[in-house]
């Protein structure tokens, strides 16, 4: 039976930020929970459902292999990385369901630890030039940021939380179900164990604030599409005092007008005149550095493929350098007077009686059709 799509089972759309998304499947985790349905084999699935759904939209190279592939980018029994969960045991999935959201393990309680702060991904389009030979880049980012009036705690200048009278500072309340007792998120100061009776007046009580920083990141030469840069801490404040998350800036470069990158090869197509070809001599090729000069030899046939070798580019990952590889493409000259035509004719009047010497593989072409259809036709 085919998986439903993972945004609509958290019900959330495909821009949604990682923080709504936290927050609906907190949600729906807490509706579908089965300490909350016991026996309903219905609210069981649900609830695996919603954290399988969770744990790939949270994890950044599992949601793009997610919007890319669908269901097969994060499948383990198709290759490569996917998704490994679906076969775990449960009680692990009470495990970490408890400490995401009722504030501590299911095997001893305790207050909710503060969160830390959520990675943030920042999109970079590069030209070739720039991906090629590396530069340093001001990006601007919007985030939230440990509010600096009350030093991320809070509450208000000159004072501090308190401990909750509701759990007594554990975080947890007990609940009676008939015969069974279930812990659960004190519902006064959400698992924290103390309150903010005066919030800080900037931050209202939540620690953090938007704010956009600016941050100066230097990209090393050789970075490609698919790259990704990770700045450690420079992610989201965290929830009163925790940790930051992580930026990570992931890297795509945009097409170029001549050369075409295949790791550290480059390659481009170079048009070259009939009597070039024929004749040989020398013409200018585009590099990244500059024009250099490459040897045509006499009888060149369209399509042949020239190396120059180190013209590519340098690895990001080591010293190795590519190699340029310029294909030649012989043009048909255009728009011709009529001595030129005639020159042509006479030319290809020479020729007449000695065209298996001078165009062997039409030659070669010609024969081969000749005797597939005597070969039809016997």
């Amino acid at each position: 039976m085919s998986k439903r799509d993972y945004y609509e089972v958290l019900g959330v759309s495909r821009d949604t930020s990682e923080r709504e998304i936290k927050k609906a499947y907190k949600r729906l985790a807490m509706k579908f929970h089965p300490d909350r349905n016991p026996g309903d084999k219905t609210a069981e699935a649900s609830f695996k459902e919603i954290k399988e759904a969770y744990e790939i939209l949270t994890d950044a190279d599992k949601k793009a292999a997610y919007d890319q592939f669908g269901h097969a980018g994060v499948d383990p029994n198709r290759g490569g990385g996917g998704y490994g969960g679906g076969q775990g045991d449960f009680g692990d999935i009470f495990g970490d369901v408890f400490g995401d959201i009722f504030g501590g393990g299911r095997r001893g309680g305790g207050q909710r630890q503060a969160a830390r702060g959520s990675d943030l991904r920042y999109n970079l389009e590069l030209s070739l030039e720039e991906a090629v030979k590396g530069f340093t880049k001001e990006l601007r980012i919007p985030t939230l940021a440990s509010c600096d009036l009350c030093d991320g705690s809070g509450a208000k200048k000159g004072t501090s939380a308190t401990t909750c009278g509701t759990c007594h500072g554990q975080g947890q309340v007990q609940m009676r179900q008939g015969f069974f007792a279930v812990q659960q998120a004190c519902p006064t100061c959400h698992g924290r164990g103390k309150i903010i009776k005066d919030p800080c007046t900037k931050c209202h009580g939540d620690g953090r604030v938007e704010k956009s920083k600016t941050l100066s990141v230097k990209i090393p030469a050789g970075v490609d599409t698919g790259d990704r840069i990770r700045l450690a801490g420079e992610g989201e404040a965290g929830e009163f005092g925790a940790p930051p998350g992580d930026l990570y800036v992931q890297v795509s470069v945009r097409e170029h007008a001549i050369f075409v990158r295949d790791g550290n090869n480059l390659y481009c197509e170079v048009p070259i005149s009939f009597s070039k070809a024929a004749l040989g001599g020398e013409i200018e090729v585009p590099t990244l550095d500059g024009k250099v000069s490459l040897k045509i030899p006499a009888e060149t046939q369209t399509g042949r493929m020239f190396r120059l070798r180190g013209k590519g580019v340098k690895s990001v990952r080591s010293h190795a350098v590519g190699d340029l590889l310029c294909k030649v493409v012989m043009e048909t000259p255009v728009s011709l007077n009529e001595r030129q035509k005639e020159l042509l004719r006479e030319f290809e009047a020479t020729l007449t009686g000695e065209s298996r010497k001078h165009s062997p593989k039409a030659e070669g072409f010609f024969d081969g059709v000749k005797k597939f259809f005597q070969d039809l036709n016997s």
